[in-house]
């Protein structure tokens, strides 16, 4: 059954040999494992509006070309504990029609279970947005998205 709507808790993460990226209406996030005690100046992170392309240590950890289109100039990216590299991506197209059902054109595509559940996600994120005085705890999704069709149970 459904949770409550929330940014965080509403997250959908795909999993990838490097860690995971997930995404809500209007962003996308990747995150990525590296070697413990990495620094920042070890990063070379490159962020374009259809392009990504991450080496730590000179050794190439991610690079194509994105699924869709994002804000070039509102990408970032920040190491945190010297562990993880988080990557933002803002979406050209924000609204639950745009799911990406992979981070790439050609490679990290979530599972059809995994797409179903972002797809439901991002429904839910946007009726929350749409109507901010409602309470969605309770909603479930019927599946029939491009009408965004929503069911309470008890």
């Amino acid at each position: 059954m459904s949770a409550p709507f929330e940014e965080r808790s509403g997250v959908v993460p795909c999993g990838t040999p490097w860690g995971q990226w997930y995404q809500t209406l209007e962003e996308v996030f990747i995150e990525v494992q590296v070697p413990p005690g990495t620094r920042a100046q070890d990063i070379q992170c490159g962020l374009q509006s259809r392009h990504v392309a991450l080496a730590v240590g000179g050794r190439e950890i991610l690079k194509g070309k994105l699924f869709d289109s994002t804000i070039a100039d509102e990408g970032t990216w920040t190491l945190e504990d010297r562990k993880m590299v988080r990557i933002v991506l803002t979406k050209t197209k924000r609204d639950a029609a745009n799911c990406w059902t992979s981070l790439l054109e050609s490679e990290y595509a979530a599972d059809p279970w995994v797409q179903d559940q972002m797809q439901r996600k991002l429904t839910l994120e946007r009726f929350q947005k749409e109507n901010p005085g409602f309470d969605f705890s309770g909603a479930e999704i019927s599946g029939n998205y491009s009408k965004g069709e929503i069911r309470r149970t008890a």
